[in-house]
């Protein structure tokens, strides 16, 4: 599931303009087969899913010990993060984009939108350490289907947020980013086998229909 860094640079994304003082860190393919026009439903089961960040013991257990070390060293204070100690991204939006749809912001975790368009979303969170950014592309497979592409670009903040990011490095791989992946094509599954449930109720609800007017008629 994990992509070369390349599956993000090779693409004439919008959002490339924007983060040009970003590397990029990962790059994951996401277990959500769809329609070309399907991006907006994972982007808001991004906006409003579950913690599935927190689905493996290792995740679980890296995200506790990153919010209480957060709090004692006050990585995550007031005005350590976007509008604050870093500008958003939005400020660097052309017209067009900064004018069209921004998209929702993250439920369970702290970031905010910066643009959606029919093929990318754009989100950003910010602290003391790193300003990250989350792009989440939906691309062609090849064999006529489309799905997405997740990639987190960061910016850390000097010798502290490099050396974070390099502590956190092996947790990301081994724990958080797996765990995160298949909670989200379980997700994506389980909404689509409700699509699925409530189109079938749909039909039926019309034949009992089109039956129930043929014996009047008759």
């Amino acid at each position: 599931m994990r992509l070369p860094r390349s599956a993000f640079t090779s693409r004439p994304w919008r959002a490339r303009a924007l983060v040009r003082d970003f590397r990029v860190e990962d790059v994951w393919r996401l277990p959500t087969p769809g329609g070309p026009d399907e991006l907006d439903r994972l982007v808001r089961q991004f906006a409003n899913g579950n913690e599935g960040h927190l689905a493996s013991r290792t995740s679980r257990l890296l995200f506790a010990v990153r919010w209480r070390l957060g709090r004692i060293l006050g990585w995550d204070r007031p005005g350590s993060g976007v509008g604050g100690r870093v500008p958003s991204l939005r400020d660097r939006l052309p017209r067009d984009l900064r004018d069209g749809e921004r998209g929702p912001d993250l439920r369970t975790l702290p970031m905010t939108s910066v643009f959606q368009t029919h093929d990318e979303w754009v989100a950003e969170m910010g602290n003391a350490t790193v300003h990250g950014v989350m792009h989440i592309g939906w691309v062609q497979d090849g064999s006529g289907g489309h799905h997405g592409v997740m990639t987190v670009l960061v910016k850390p903040n000097g010798r502290l947020g490099s050396l974070y990011m390099a502590l956190i490095k092996p947790f990301r791989h081994l724990g958080v980013y797996r765990a995160l992946v298949r909670e989200i094509g379980r997700e994506w599954e389980i909404g689509r086998s409700g699509e699925t449930a409530r189109e079938g109720d749909a039909v039926r609800e019309g034949d009992a229909g089109c039956r129930g007017r043929a014996v009047r008629e008759r």
